[in-house]
């Protein structure tokens, strides 16, 4: 098979070439428990989005089927999201739901579009600090919409902005039902308990479980499924065509927009995730397809809006996922209970499936990445702060674009200042003699890399390069950053991923020739505790000195034997 049509087949195909029985026995296990981990999520982002609990069940057993069928990552498992939640529910209340099955599909052209033109990688021009601020919020707005849940406020309608829903909550207060928020409590404290003892066991199965057998056999007066929606219908969805108008199909470009883009930036960071921990590496613009084409058919069955899971992806790949398989058994798995089981489902309480969104709403909300861009420039930092200001007060799809417009004149402004004109004098000459590769002897356990011209985001990518050759790299690399002009966030989380890799592989990563903006950027983040101080330095000439130094204590015949005699004796 030619290489060029290889680059176009779903992972799929190319893993059942050599499928056997030992796979498949690790895919069943593994889809089946992401099944069981995906039923309280779905259920929990329809409610949450505005719609009946099935509609998330019929889009996960649809989207998850055909994400992982004709995707382009290995272990990816796809449905509805959190990242969705808020502009689900933004769209339903302003075009109903016949808009929303429009806009989905509208969405699922442009993924598909994205992916048959090679533009699977254009999703890399989001900056880092615009995705984290829009994740933040949207992280916010969804825990903020299971605050009547989470404690059994009597609440005839939550409102739809942020400010009047929190003033609603506040008015409702004296309505808490405190059985609802004792196993709220108690939903949080299980998983919680999980995710810090025992990673390996979903939480979420056992809040769902457990609080359902505690609502049954104790009769708790709480809502659930049943009481609030009739429990879920058993059997197939119905195959039903959205309904397409001219006025409100051009007054939606604008949400479909946000809804590929959103979808494009979720399932393309879930397949880097699956790939960090199934050691492969997905084909973007074959998995945008597989996205779009599960997009355009979910509305079919009255599902939502759909893209990669990075949780759920997780735990597939925790639970010993082999192949997509796993995603289509997953699917399955979420069919056989609407088939079988529906009826048990209706006594799920709500207040469970909302501590359940809650811990996703912490998981997702990139908290730990606040510090760090607190760290960056003024510029950086406004960015960030005002994407994550508009989400919640205003718009996402308006947040998107105002953050995404800012990144722009930060990267001309960033450009602009590289460029500089100086005379060259003698002393010019002689300084930068240290900096020349020419006449230096690189020594045979030492590699150099070098980035020429602006690190910016967009060209993060590049790092590909030595990814891809990591296995056969000595174990000492260098990275040259004399020609390197400027740096911003994205580029300094792209060198921070690289540096975490190679120390994963046993390998040292050595920093050299820094210009003034990249290392008052670096110093100000703090990116020396990721490398080590002493392996950022000023120019080739040291770094190949202290490559030897590095090479001597941590990875010369003599320094492994040295760790092979301190293991005996400990």
């Amino acid at each position: 098979m030619t290489p060029a049509l290889n680059a176009w087949l779903p992972k799929s195909v190319i893993f059942l070439r050599d499928y056997d029985r030992h796979k498949f026995l690790s895919d069943l296990i593994a889809g089946v428990t992401v099944g069981l981990v995906a039923l309280p999520l779905a259920m929990a982002f329809a409610i949450a989005s505005g719609v009946s609990p099935q509609a998330g069940i019929y889009c996960a057993i649809v989207t998850g089927f055909l994400i992982s069928a004709l995707g382009g990552s290995k272990t990816q498992i796809g449905g509805p999201t959190g990242a969705f939640v808020v502009v689900v529910s933004g769209i339903i209340a302003k075009y109903g739901i016949d808009g929303l099955f429009a806009c989905t599909v509208m969405a699922g052209v442009l993924l598909v579009l994205l992916g048959i033109t090679g533009m699977g990688t254009a999703v890399k021009y989001f900056p880092r600090p615009v995705i984290v601020g829009f994740t933040n919020g949207i992280a916010i707005l969804i825990a903020s919409t299971q605050i009547r849940d989470l404690f059994g406020l009597r609440m005839d309608q939550v409102p739809g902005d942020f400010f009047h829903r929190m003033k609603a909550f506040a008015a409702a207060a004296h309505t808490v039902s405190w059985p609802a928020a004792i196993l709220s409590i108690a939903s949080l404290a299980v998983m919680i308990l999980c995710l810090k003892y025992a990673k390996r066991i979903p939480g979420a199965i056992i809040v769902t479980f457990g609080a359902t057998a505690a609502v049954t056999l104790l009769h708790l007066p709480v809502e659930t499924i049943g009481t609030r929606f009739g429990g879920i219908p058993s059997g197939l969805p119905t195959l039903a065509i959205p309904k397409f108008h001219y006025d409100v199909v051009r007054q939606l470009l604008s949400p479909a927009f946000t809804v590929a883009m959103l979808g494009a930036i979720e399932s393309l960071m879930s397949a880097v995730v699956s790939d960090r921990m199934s050691k492969d590496k997905h084909n973007p613009n074959v998995e945008l397809m597989a996205q779009g084409v599960a997009n355009i058919v979910s509305p079919l069955f009255g599902g939502l809006p759909a893209t990669g899971a990075i949780a759920r992806t997780a735990t597939n790949v925790r639970s010993g996922a082999k192949t997509p398989v796993a995603g289509m058994i997953h699917a399955l798995t979420l069919l056989g209970i609407v088939l079988f089981a529906a009826p048990l489902v209706k006594n799920v309480p709500l207040a469970a499936l909302a501590a359940i969104l809650m811990m996703v709403a912490y998981n997702m909300g990139d908290w730990e990445e606040i510090p760090e861009i607190l760290k960056l420039s003024a510029a950086d930092i406004a960015v960030w702060l005002l994407t994550l200001t508009l989400t919640v007060v205003a718009d996402l799809t308006f947040a998107v674009e105002v953050g995404m417009v800012l990144a722009a004149l930060m990267f001309i402004r960033k450009v602009s200042r590289t460029t500089t004109v100086t005379r060259v004098t003698h002393d010019y000459v002689e300084d930068s003699r240290v900096h020349i590769l020419q006449g230096k002897d690189i020594p045979a356990y030492a590699t150099v890399f070098r980035i020429h011209g602006p690190f910016l985001f967009g060209a993060t990518d590049k790092f590909a390069e030595i990814i891809d050759a990591l296995e056969t790299l000595p174990p000492i690399v260098i990275l040259r950053l004399r020609n390197m002009t400027a740096i911003d966030a994205t580029g300094l989380g792209a060198i921070r991923d690289l540096a975490d890799q190679l120390h994963e592989s046993g390998r040292s990563l050595l920093l050299c020739g820094a210009r003034e903006q990249p290392a008052k950027l670096m110093h100000q983040a703090e990116f020396e505790r990721h490398v080590g101080a002493e392996n950022i330095v000023s120019s080739i000439s040291d770094a190949i000195e202290r490559a030897a130094d590095v090479y001597l204590r941590y990875h010369s015949p003599a320094s492994e034997q040295r760790k092979e005699d301190l293991a005996l004796k400990v």
